[in-house]
């Protein structure tokens, strides 16, 4: 496979372990292990099926790579890359004060993230999932770690709308949930990296329920994505992998909020009575 020259090779024990296990991987295993010597810590930017299609392969024989590798998935090898790739050396000025350098890389990431929506999410994308979540008679909503303080907005946001909403915190009645929506019911999956087991499983299990699903990701392609009727993307990348950082929450929040007013809109009156009533439910518990 060609080299990327462009990119950070993995350069680790992570990359002496993959090389020493070339021989025993054949055709579309090896040259997913290629790609991920090839790219090393960029891991971090591509999802699942980015790596398949550099590949040339499907996503599944990504993860059976991963797995003859030693690994529980790609998720797992992705984090590993990312932890051994030498960090930076800090600057004089980030030595004295680590906090301003967090405190700008944080700013800066949650501005990039904001930005980056106008490119990754359009005015067509946000009416047609609104258009789905207006039709629908009940929304089962579903996320999973720092994603469920997504969760929890958008649970709030659509029922103060006038929707029957569902979003179980735990992940099997989650998944019940949504394998028992009708078609005339809709299901909004969150997941920054579009690849959490327990998220992708409920909106596919929605998706075999005939219920239509609206993904709200990070990445435009991904395990949710390819499962979704419908996919918002918007979203930053993280500053130290394995958390979900708040540049991708904020993108996510904003594109909710963008969601809900769309979704305002076509709903109308039905909505205005809803909002008028939920703002009764909350002055009864303000000062």
């Amino acid at each position: 496979m060609e080299e990327h020259s462009d990119f950070s090779p993995l350069e680790s024990h992570l990359a002496a372990h993959i090389r020493a296990h070339l021989g025993e991987l054949r055709g579309t295993e090896a040259r997913v292990a290629q790609v991920v010597l090839d790219r090393g810590a960029d891991l971090v930017h591509l999802s699942v099926s980015d790596v398949a299609e550099l590949a040339g392969t499907a996503s599944s024989s990504v993860v059976r790579a991963c797995q003859r590798l030693g690994f529980r998935g790609y998720q797992e090898l992705k984090i590993a890359a990312v932890r051994q790739a030498p960090a930076p050396a800090p600057s004089p000025a980030d030595r004295r004060d680590p906090a301003a350098r967090a405190l700008a890389d944080t700013v800066h990431a949650a501005r990039e993230a904001l930005d980056g929506i106008a490119t990754t999410l359009t005015a067509d994308d946000l009416r047609a999932a609104a258009e789905v979540l207006a039709a629908a008679d009940q929304v089962v909503v579903v996320g999973a770690g720092l994603s469920g303080a997504v969760v929890l907005d958008a649970a709030y946001r659509l029922r103060a709308l006038g929707l029957r909403v569902d979003a179980p915190a735990d992940p099997l009645t989650a998944q019940l949930a949504a394998a028992g929506l009708p078609p005339t019911a809709a299901c909004l999956a969150v997941s920054h990296t579009g690849a959490t087991r327990t998220v992708v499983d409920a909106a596919r299990r929605a998706r075999d329920a005939g219920a239509p699903v609206i993904a709200l990701t990070s990445y435009a392609r991904s395990p949710l994505s390819e499962a979704a009727t419908h996919t918002l993307v918007a979203g930053g990348q993280d500053l130290v992998f394995g958390l979900e950082t708040t540049a991708s929450r904020i993108a996510h929040l904003t594109a909710l909020d963008a969601l809900t007013l769309t979704l305002m809109a076509l709903r109308g009156d039905t909505a205005e009575r809803a909002l008028n009533l939920s703002a009764d439910v909350t002055a009864d518990h303000a000062y």
